[in-house]
């Protein structure tokens, strides 16, 4: 049986990715504990977990386990494909 998002993130975060990630509209991620941005292209992507939706092929997200090039470990959570926003995809084109 797969695991779900939650399942997951629960998972993540036991193994030390404790800070939450968001995309800024310049196409950063900003961290969550101290504020920082931080360009994609410098961070570690350790981990991708990707769902669809079982009904609507629409319904799709991603979670993404980082390190900062500071040190800070934490997920970003994004959708993507059509359902994806204009910064989610300026972080998603300069992810390594």
């Amino acid at each position: 049986m797969m695991e779900t998002m939650n399942q997951a993130a629960a998972r993540l975060r036991s193994d030390g990715y404790t800070v939450d990630f968001n995309s800024t509209d310049v196409g950063h991620l900003k961290c969550g504990s101290c504020g920082d941005e931080h360009d994609p292209q410098e961070m570690t992507i350790d981990e991708v977990v990707r769902y669809e939706g079982d009904s609507n092929p629409d319904d799709e997200s991603m979670m993404l386990a980082l390190r900062s090039d500071c040190g800070r470990s934490g997920l970003y959570f994004s959708a993507f494909g059509s359902n994806a926003s204009a910064a989610d995809v300026a972080v998603f084109q300069r992810l390594p």
